[in-house]
Protein backbone atom coordinates (compact mmCIF):
# COMPACT_ATOMS: atom_id res chain seq x y z
CA UNK A 1 0.00 0.00 0.00
CA UNK A 2 2.53 2.53 0.91
CA UNK A 3 4.65 1.53 -2.35
CA UNK A 4 1.83 2.28 -4.64
CA UNK A 5 1.23 5.28 -2.45
CA UNK A 6 4.86 6.48 -3.26
CA UNK A 7 4.63 5.59 -6.91
CA UNK A 8 1.73 7.80 -7.70
CA UNK A 9 3.43 10.98 -5.80
CA UNK A 10 6.51 10.07 -8.24
CA UNK A 11 4.59 10.05 -11.26
CA UNK A 12 2.98 13.12 -10.10
CA UNK A 13 4.15 16.63 -11.93
CA UNK A 14 5.34 19.11 -9.95
CA UNK A 15 3.99 22.53 -9.01
CA UNK A 16 6.32 25.31 -10.31
CA UNK A 17 4.97 28.53 -8.82
CA UNK A 18 3.91 31.48 -11.47
CA UNK A 19 5.72 34.63 -10.84
CA UNK A 20 2.31 36.65 -11.48
CA UNK A 21 1.98 37.41 -7.76
CA UNK A 22 5.40 39.26 -7.61
CA UNK A 23 4.62 40.77 -11.07
CA UNK A 24 1.36 42.27 -9.98
CA UNK A 25 2.99 43.24 -6.90
CA UNK A 26 5.69 45.24 -8.58
CA UNK A 27 3.23 46.55 -10.97
CA UNK A 28 0.86 47.61 -7.74
CA UNK A 29 3.51 48.89 -5.68
CA UNK A 30 7.21 49.42 -6.32
CA UNK A 31 6.49 51.31 -9.99
CA UNK A 32 4.30 53.97 -8.00
CA UNK A 33 6.75 54.45 -5.43
CA UNK A 34 9.32 55.28 -7.90
CA UNK A 35 7.35 57.30 -10.37
CA UNK A 36 6.59 59.19 -6.87
CA UNK A 37 10.21 59.21 -5.70
CA UNK A 38 11.25 60.91 -9.35
CA UNK A 39 8.63 63.24 -9.61
CA UNK A 40 10.00 64.79 -6.17
CA UNK A 41 13.32 64.63 -7.10
CA UNK A 42 12.78 66.34 -10.32
CA UNK A 43 10.91 69.20 -8.29
CA UNK A 44 13.71 69.42 -5.75
CA UNK A 45 16.24 69.51 -8.09
CA UNK A 46 15.35 71.52 -11.04
CA UNK A 47 11.80 73.21 -9.73
CA UNK A 48 13.22 75.49 -6.85
CA UNK A 49 16.11 76.28 -8.56
CA UNK A 50 13.57 77.65 -11.87
CA UNK A 51 15.57 75.82 -14.15
CA UNK A 52 12.41 74.75 -15.85
CA UNK A 53 14.02 73.46 -18.93
CA UNK A 54 16.32 70.77 -17.23
CA UNK A 55 13.21 69.71 -15.37
CA UNK A 56 11.59 69.08 -18.72
CA UNK A 57 14.76 67.55 -20.52
CA UNK A 58 14.89 65.20 -17.27
CA UNK A 59 11.31 64.52 -17.82
CA UNK A 60 11.56 63.38 -21.51
CA UNK A 61 13.88 60.58 -19.91
CA UNK A 62 11.01 59.57 -17.68
CA UNK A 63 8.62 59.18 -20.41
CA UNK A 64 11.03 56.86 -22.65
CA UNK A 65 11.37 54.72 -19.24
CA UNK A 66 7.49 54.68 -18.61
CA UNK A 67 7.50 53.39 -22.54
CA UNK A 68 10.23 50.55 -21.87
CA UNK A 69 8.62 49.77 -18.76
CA UNK A 70 4.79 49.37 -20.77
CA UNK A 71 6.35 47.40 -23.08
CA UNK A 72 7.60 45.08 -20.49
CA UNK A 73 4.70 44.78 -19.20
CA UNK A 74 2.36 44.15 -21.39
CA UNK A 75 1.88 40.93 -23.66
CA UNK A 76 1.26 41.96 -27.34
CA UNK A 77 2.62 45.37 -27.61
CA UNK A 78 5.94 45.16 -28.82
CA UNK A 79 4.99 43.19 -31.70
CA UNK A 80 2.35 44.95 -32.35
CA UNK A 81 4.53 48.45 -32.50
CA UNK A 82 7.24 46.45 -34.68
CA UNK A 83 4.51 45.83 -37.26
CA UNK A 84 3.29 49.72 -37.09
CA UNK A 85 6.78 50.74 -37.81
CA UNK A 86 7.78 47.69 -40.54
CA UNK A 87 4.48 49.56 -42.03
CA UNK A 88 5.74 53.20 -42.23
CA UNK A 89 8.39 52.01 -44.33
CA UNK A 90 7.06 49.33 -46.12
CA UNK A 91 4.63 50.78 -49.01
CA UNK A 92 1.44 47.99 -49.34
Amino acid sequence: MIAMDLVTLAQQQPTVPGTGNVRNWILDNIVPLLLLTVALLLLWLGGGKGDNAGVMRRLGGVIVALAIIGLAVTTDAGANIGQWLAGLFVGG
